[in-house]
């Protein structure tokens, strides 16, 4: 009995940091898990679910059709589903789930729930060279990413990430630029201690390697990977670059990596500063506005309605 978490990442984490305690989950679930515990909780196959009375499965990653249907196969009810990512379609995936209220309380539901606009994706069979599955729980990034990509012809210079997690950003981007070389920064190990992450979002980010991300990219003879903590990881690279993802949370290393890859940014080039309008990591807005007074004017830019309000930087 009691109540279980689908995830081991990042969504899992803000459900603890939003106020569920890790002794209130019976185990954590994930389909192919890399560790055996997480925040001292055990972590399980879903077919270890089998037998189990489940309260309340809370499901904190965007593979929802697939969850669903393994759900379904493991005869848990709707009314017992509680979907935190990628609810929306037409309908509300959680209103069918009854079992939240009770269990969680109505103020700590409130907290946990997505704010969401719905926002239909493409219909099977539109125009995109991502697979339907990559677009699943951010259309918005993702398709912005490809509308983007097809500007670069004439552009030169690599791309990057810094801020790789497991990769399934940066399998879109070296799907889409399959011929540029793609230099990836990450400590694959969580974030510096003085970073200010919590142990449960320290956690999450922990749960990742060089290999799992080897593995998400269509074409890995490009990636360059570059573990360690940034500015130290760059090694004394010098490159030009066409297309920069950063996507590190925290003031300090966003800050870092405006420094070092804005002017290195090819004319009609892009940069994607991921959680620049998300409440929960203010210091990525910050490290802009910090940036743009040391510049001393305005950087050309373009916000996103997308899940972790992205802002999109132009260069001239």
């Amino acid at each position: 009995m009691g109540i279980y978490v689908w995830g081991i990442g990042c969504g899992a984490s803000e459900v603890v940091e939003k106020g569920l305690a890790p002794e209130r989950i019976a185990a954590f679930v994930d389909s192919s898990p890399s560790v055996e515990r997480f925040l001292n909780r055990p972590v399980l196959l879903p077919e270890a679910l089998e037998g189990k009375d489940c309260d309340l499965m809370i499901v904190t990653i965007r593979h929802t059709e697939a969850v669903a249907a393994q759900c379904a196969a493991l005869g848990l009810p709707e009314d017992r589903i509680l979907y935190l990512k990628n609810s929306l379609t037409l309908t509300d995936r959680n209103s069918r789930c009854t079992a939240a209220k009770a269990l969680l309380g109505e103020n700590l539901l409130e907290r946990l729930l997505p704010r969401y606009h719905v926002i239909p994706e493409p219909a099977g069979g539109a125009s995109t060279a991502l697979p339907r599955e990559a677009l699943d729980g951010d259309y918005v990034r993702l398709a912005t990413l490809e509308l983007l990509t097809r500007q670069l012809e004439a552009v030169p210079g690599a791309a990057a990430e810094l801020g790789v997690y497991r990769g399934q950003f940066a399998g879109s981007i070296n799907q889409l630029l399959p011929r540029r070389k793609l230099y990836l920064f990450d400590s694959f190990q969580g974030f510096a201690s003085e970073a200010g992450a919590s142990a449960a979002f320290q956690a999450a980010h922990e749960a990742t390697s060089i290999q799992r991300v080897r593995s998400a990219l269509p074409h890995p003879e490009q990636a360059v990977f570059k573990p360690g903590f940034f500015p130290d990881s760059l090694d004394g690279l010098e490159e030009r670059f066409c297309l920069v993802s950063l996507d590190v949370d925290f003031v300090q290393t966003t800050l870092e990596g405006l420094r070092y890859f804005w002017p290195r940014l090819s004319s009609g080039g892009y940069l994607l500063l991921h959680d620049w309008g998300n409440p929960g990591l203010p210091g990525v807005a910050q490290a802009l506005e910090q940036y743009r007074q040391e510049l001393g004017g305005v950087l050309p830019a373009v916000p996103l309605p997308d899940r972790s309000g992205t802002l999109v930087l132009c260069k001239p």
